[in-house]
């Protein structure tokens, strides 16, 4: 197990990858790494409770994706890039086997980073994302794209509170579809990955979620955790999708806590 390093510093600044740099903060010291990864459209700012609530014990790694935040626009906006980025950052911190926290999409990359990586990793929490479900075919890509034509107006308006990219809405609804592509077939990645995997999830229903469908989402978990002995779930809690970091941010720090004592002391 790679001990932190404890004279690393606290770090604010960039990391070039491919036609773009990522806008990144690094709390440094002797901590636990954790990398934090963000929602589809959101920025790094939605982790600072838990990160408070951690505190100086952990070393905190947080990053905006390409286009949200602060971070620069890129010709290419796919999962594949966003898990890509995942490698740039940790090698510009110079970090190994961190613990990922993934919220909704963000959830999604970490686990396919962890599968891809069984010797890089130490754990993930997969907060209310990465369930093996999505709105797929011409219905389900033809829905998400309504949505987003009748919430056009307001992308803008939600920007400076990390709540949607610096994308036109027409690229919103490709992410968006390309996210309920990747989650629709991540049961294998689930079956695979081989560190532990705690969920925190949520009850409530997400943005142009009809009523009770998200609870029927996350039931598509069941098989995976009965197939699966390193995944299970850390807590359910009582927020909805969105606000799950804000108003349940004590659960999700206490399954990173269980996932940083799972390791061996030296390494904590």
């Amino acid at each position: 197990m790679t001990t932190a390093d404890p004279t690393t510093p606290a770090w604010t600044g960039t990391v070039p990858v491919d036609d773009t740099a990522l806008a990144a903060a690094d709390t440094g010291g002797p901590g636990h790494p954790v990398l934090y990864l963000n929602g589809a459209y959101a920025g790094r700012r939605h982790w600072r409770h838990v990160t408070g609530e951690l505190g100086t014990g952990y070393r905190h790694i947080t990053y905006d994706e390409r286009a949200r935040g602060r971070s620069a626009t890129s010709a290419d906006y796919s999962f594949e890039a966003c898990v890509r980025d995942v490698d740039a950052v940790l090698e510009a911190r110079g970090v190994e086997r961190p613990i990922l926290a993934g919220w909704s999409y963000g959830a999604a990359i970490a686990v396919h980073w962890a599968e891809r990586n069984p010797d890089r990793v130490a754990g993930v929490v997969c907060v209310d994302g990465a369930i093996p479900y999505g709105l797929t075919g011409e219905e389900g890509r033809e829905r998400i794209r309504g949505l987003f034509r009748r919430i056009r107006p307001l992308l803008p308006l939600v920007r400076p509170l990390g709540l949607a990219a610096r994308m036109t809405a027409d690229e919103h609804a490709e992410v968006n579809i390309e996210i309920n592509e990747v989650n629709a077939a991540i049961a294998p990645v689930l079956d695979r990955v081989a560190c532990p995997v705690r969920y925190v999830l949520a009850t409530g229903d997400n943005l142009g979620a009809e009523e009770g469908e998200m609870e029927q989402v996350r039931a598509a978990l069941d098989p995976v955790l009965d197939r699966n002995p390193n995944i299970e779930v850390g807590a359910k809690v009582l927020s909805n999708h969105s606000h799950i970091l804000r108003k349940d941010f004590r659960a999700v720090a206490d399954a990173i806590r269980e996932l940083a004592a799972l390791q061996s002391p030296e390494g904590i």
